[in-house]
């Protein structure tokens, strides 16, 4: 235990990239190799800049051993990339990272069929029914759920793969002792009693706005493909569906009518290329000559029925999340490094749904900042999106 301090240390340095933490594990041997060299032998590393060469001089470990306490004191498991149980799959991709926090058990990745579901927060009726379908379907037919347990498709899909004994592999944003978003308690116990929670961040990370975009190549790299199932024309979906394009996954999308806004985004796949899915069995089918014996196409196609006992706690839930929004917490916007356009629209909106155009007018900041202030504030849970492309403030500002 007493070396991975180091590896810690490296993966917590501020002011050096990701791709560059990669080259250093692989010019040193180990971090502590890396750790007691010399500045010149350190610029010897492909791609390093004298200024992250610079950062490497700080060896100050307190910040690596209090993670490593509390990982033990927790009982987190932590992976480096140079494990025997490190993900191969996750290992190739372009930039993987050098470390994984993992709470659980993480099932054998590349021995299974993982299938990353997707989608909206702000789903409808039929994305709901979809997301159930199949997260079930796929779940019955021996695949591995890997979701970013997100409110909305992310989520009913993750439920309904638990409701039917299968195994999900949850991909966080922020560090495994934080929930996110908040109402998900019960989720990620279930999850990781029947799977695992991961997360390249150490614990006490906050859910940054700017932590998911990244966390989306752990979640696609994961997966041997990436199923989206409702997605508009903006979507955090669709980011996961190109980056794992890029990292040569393949990529599949439920159809939706078409004067849908909702189905935008998978209409598109479908358009592009995407592989067209209506049941389990649909995707599985693409995978049973690669994972022979795993794969079952009969429970991948059957209805999946909804307990009683699900129903009611799902009830209890919404009624739980009902209260919240009665007493919407509160935030402080200089303390929740937010950017100046992202503050300024919290002041604007109010708790009574806007619109953009509304918004665009009264804030004075152009539509595409908006827009993109918008969708980092509703990653966060600050504000929710109303039919119509409306949104609502969710918290009460303190000033």
């Amino acid at each position: 235990m007493a070396a991975l301090k180091y590896w810690i240390w490296l993966a917590e340095k501020r002011g050096v990239r990701r791709q560059t933490k990669l080259a250093l594990t692989q010019r040193f041997e180990t971090p502590e190799e890396l750790y007691y060299a010399e500045t010149d032998e350190v610029l010897l590393t492909e791609g390093i800049t004298r200024e992250e060469a610079a950062a490497l001089e700080d060896k100050d470990l307190r910040r690596a051993e209090e993670i490593l306490e509390v990982c033990e004191r927790q009982d987190y498991r932590i992976l480096t990339i140079a494990d025997a149980a490190y993900p191969r799959r996750l290992r190739n991709i372009f930039d993987p990272p050098i470390l994984l926090y993992c709470r659980g058990r993480l099932p054998l990745v590349d021995e299974e069929a993982a299938i990353a579901v997707v989608g909206t927060r702000s789903y409808t009726p039929y994305g709901a029914l979809c997301a159930g379908k199949l997260g079930g379907q796929l779940a019955a037919g021996g695949a591995v759920i890997v979701t970013g347990l997100a409110h909305g498709i992310d989520s009913l899909a993750a439920r309904a793969a638990l409701r039917n004994g299968g195994r999900v592999l949850g991909v966080l944003g922020c560090g495994l002792d934080v929930v996110y978003p908040r109402g998900n308690e019960e989720l990620y116990e279930d999850v990781a009693a029947a799977g695992a929670l991961i997360t390249e961040y150490a614990p006490g990370t906050l859910p940054l706005s700017g932590n998911f975009p990244v966390r989306n190549r752990v979640l696609s790299g994961l997966s041997v493909a990436v199923l989206v199932v409702e997605a508009p024309e903006r979507s955090g979906a669709l980011i996961t569906a190109n980056t794992a394009l890029e990292q040569g996954r393949e990529v599949f999308a439920v159809p939706g009518p078409i004067d849908a806004p909702g189905s935008v985004g998978c209409n598109r796949l479908l358009r592009d290329g995407a592989g067209l899915v209506s049941d389990g069995w649909d995707l599985l089918r693409e995978y049973e000559e690669r994972f022979p014996g795993k794969l079952r196409r009969e429970a991948a196609r059957r209805e999946v029925p909804e307990t009683p006992g699900y129903q009611r706690r799902e009830q209890q839930r919404e009624e739980r999340r009902r209260e919240t929004r009665k007493l919407p917490p509160r935030l402080d916007p200089q303390g929740a490094e937010l950017t100046d356009d992202q503050i300024i629209l919290l002041r604007t909106l109010t708790e009574e749904p806007m619109l953009v155009d509304d918004l665009v007018e009264a804030s004075g900041i152009p539509v595409r900042r908006v827009l993109s202030a918008l969708t980092m504030l509703e990653i966060d849970g600050y504000v929710s999106q109303a039919p119509g492309k409306r949104y609502a403030r969710t918290v009460t500002l303190s000033e």
